[in-house]
């Protein structure tokens, strides 16, 4: 597997909230991370079936633009009993960037009914890409059970209507930190700086 040796990476997101969780977890390892966003490169479109597929298209995007390696992410809430939606169309499920993840939360609570199962996973795929074109894949999950109503303040997306098994409170219920030991995207980024630093 490769290592990476270089001690700046592009961020491939316009997420600030990946952003800041990524950079927490990222900055004990001496690494600095600049985000597409700053770099104001473009986004490419995600045309993948899966988490790692479209986490690599936009790695791949990012490196070849910036020049530096990059970390793509993509990552999202998979439903059980709605056939693991919404899947990697989380960030655009019932169009929350224009009504709010409230608006799509509650959208699949009222699809879910009265069905008694609520279990739910949350996926991040990660994928390093350097600007030759060369690729390290990870995929990080975290198993869970959908609340109603939402709890917490912290977090986003998806996060007040998730409870990671072994808790009862949700990710917006934990602190920063305490996310940052046990979600999806540190298990996926615990495998990178495992593998790859």
């Amino acid at each position: 597997m490769r290592k990476l040796i270089e001690k700046k990476i592009v961020l491939a997101t316009h997420n600030r909230g990946k952003v800041k969780e990524m950079q927490s977890i990222l900055t004990p390892f001496g690494i600095t991370v600049i985000s597409a966003d700053e770099l104001s490169l473009s986004e490419p479109e995600e045309k993948g079936k899966t988490f790692i597929e479209n986490a690599k298209i936009k790695a791949l995007s990012a490196a070849k633009e910036s020049g530096l390696p990059a970390l793509g992410d993509d990552s999202g809430l998979c439903v059980h009993a709605l056939n693991n939606k919404p899947g990697i169309f989380s960030a655009r499920y019932n169009d929350p960037k224009k009504n709010g993840f409230m608006y799509a939360m509650t959208k699949i609570n009222e699809e879910l009914g009265n069905n008694k199962d609520r279990s739910a996973h949350f996926s991040c795929a990660l994928v390093i890409a350097w600007p030759d074109g060369e690729t390290e894949e990870f995929e990080g999950i975290i198993n869970g059970t959908l609340c109603w109503p939402v709890k917490g303040d912290n977090g986003f997306g998806y996060d007040p209507m998730f409870v990671p098994d072994g808790y009862n409170i949700s990710f917006a219920q934990l602190t920063e930190n305490e996310k940052n030991k046990i979600s999806h995207r540190a298990r996926a980024l615990k495998l990178f700086t495992d593998n790859c630093l």
